[in-house]
Order: structure tokens, then C-alpha cells, then sequence
């Protein structure tokens, strides 16, 4: 597997396995991916297996402390110097699942923001996920205030170096 950040040849397969992963409420539409590609491709790490993207993590960084709605929408907050890495999406194409792909992104993102000397990484998962992220370092701040994306119940969670 071969592990790289993203350009704009990537989009389309970046949407299809949006697609794949996230009900359509939560998933973000292609144009959404360009303009964040636009902004933010160097914190997009995607995994392909061959030719074939089969998972990515995505975010964007920023001095804010906590992940609200409008950052998903609007990929200009991105500041390159900002203090926290965001993370919008973990995504695995589902053949490629329990396999410990989504794990080495999420490790190879943390590991990033270390080099870059950010504060850590801070993201919102369901419920069932907390145990997931919490194997990483992540601590679960309890449900998210400022996040209510495609109508869903998200938990903060921090990973701070």
C-alpha cells in the first residue's frame, strides 16, 4: 500500500469513496472536495492499493480549538500555521475494512501534525467510534455543541501532544 497526499487527479476517486462511506447527508459533494483540494491537498492522506484509492483522512488546520459545521463547508478557514490539525473524514472503501488501513492514516496524520509542531488533532465521531479513536490518544470531550452535521449526534474528540 502507498500512502501520499492528494491533487486534483485524485478528485474523482476522493468523491466515489466519499460516496461509499458516508450517508449522503454527510458526505461531501465533489465540489466541496475541489475547493478543499484546493486549499488543503497536503492534508489529505490517501492509501491505494495499486492504482485504486482505497481510503483517505482529510482535514484542515486551524488555530480554532473545536470543529464546528461551517469548517466542513468552507475550506478558505484553512491557516496553514494554525494550531490544530482537523479531521473531516476517515474513509475505507468497504472490501477494504477491519484491515488496519484506516488506522496507519490516521497514524501517519498524527505523526504529520507532530512534525509540524501542532497543538495535536482534534475530530467528531459517533458513539460507537470513541473506543476506535481512543487507541490512537484521543480523549472524548463529550457531545459536540458546534456540530451537528447531516443531523447527527457527534462526540469531540482531542488528541493534544
Amino acid at each position: 500500500m502507498n500512502i501520499r497526499t492528494a491533487t486534483f487527479n485524485d478528485l474523482e476517486q476522493i468523491s466515489e469513496v466519499e460516496a461509499q462511506c458516508f450517508p449522503a447527508a454527510e458526505a461531501a459533494t465533489k465540489e466541496e472536495f475541489a475547493d478543499r483540494l484546493h486549499y488543503y491537498g497536503d492534508h489529505f492522506w490517501l492509501m491505494f492499493d495499486h492504482e485504486k484509492l482505497i481510503a483517505f483522512v482529510d482535514g484542515f488546520v486551524t488555530d480554532e480549538p473545536d470543529l464546528y459545521d461551517e469548517m466542513y463547508e468552507k475550506a478558505s478557514l484553512h491557516n496553514p500555521q494554525g494550531a490544530w490539525q482537523m479531521i473531516f473524514g476517515v474513509n475505507t472503501l468497504p472490501s477494504y475494512r477491519c484491515q488496519g488501513y484506516a488506522g496507519q492514516l490516521i497514524q501517519y496524520a498524527i505523526d504529520t501534525a507532530r512534525k509540524q509542531h501542532r497543538k495535536g488533532l482534534v475530530l467528531t465521531c459517533k458513539d460507537r467510534l470513541v473506543s476506535y479513536y481512543s487507541k490512537f490518544g484521543f480523549t472524548d470531550e463529550g457531545i459536540s455543541e458546534k456540530s451537528v452535521h447531516g443531523n447527527a449526534v457527534w462526540h469531540q474528540m482531542r488528541l493534544t501532544f
